[in-house]
């Protein structure tokens, strides 16, 4: 039924975990898998009361979220490499990680989103927002959310 799905990952303990039950998913419906990481944008720094100082240059910050990104990736591959699935991976700098997965999914032509939810409940559900629920609202591709 399946046969390209988009994994979304930020290397969290349950983000992990998603990644090896979406390999498990893969390979038992005959899919390949690409992993997607969304990097965040360098933060734009606050002055005054409340302000937000960044220690490291916007260079340092592209660059450290860079390698993390391609290190979290590199980590999903190989377990899929091991499983034996084949996998690929993308990553790309977004303030607006729901917006990016859906992009990922509709440029690689993924006919599955397969990611994690925090499953969080009522006020903070609501206040903290869901990655997860953004895109099972603005997408047109079929999500399966993994808790």
């Amino acid at each position: 039924m399946f046969k390209h799905i988009l994994v979304p990952t930020d290397g969290s303990e349950l983000s992990s975990s998603t990644v090896s039950r979406a390999i498990e998913f893969a390979k038992e419906a005959g899919a390949r898998i690409t992993f997607f990481f969304a990097q965040q944008e360098y933060p734009i720094p606050l002055y005054g009361e409340g302000a937000l100082l960044v220690p490291v240059t916007p260079d340092q910050f592209v660059d450290a979220t860079k390698k993390e990104a391609e290190r979290i990736l590199a980590l999903a591959r190989a377990e899929a490499e091991k499983a034996g699935v084949a996998s690929n991976s993308d990553t790309s700098v977004s303030d607006l990680p729901y917006e990016a997965i859906i992009e990922a999914a509709k440029t690689h032509g993924c006919d599955l989103i397969f990611m994690a939810s925090h499953g969080r409940k009522g006020v903070a559900g609501f206040l903290l927002g869901s990655e997860t629920q953004k895109v099972l609202t603005h997408t047109t591709v079929p999500v399966l959310v993994y808790r």
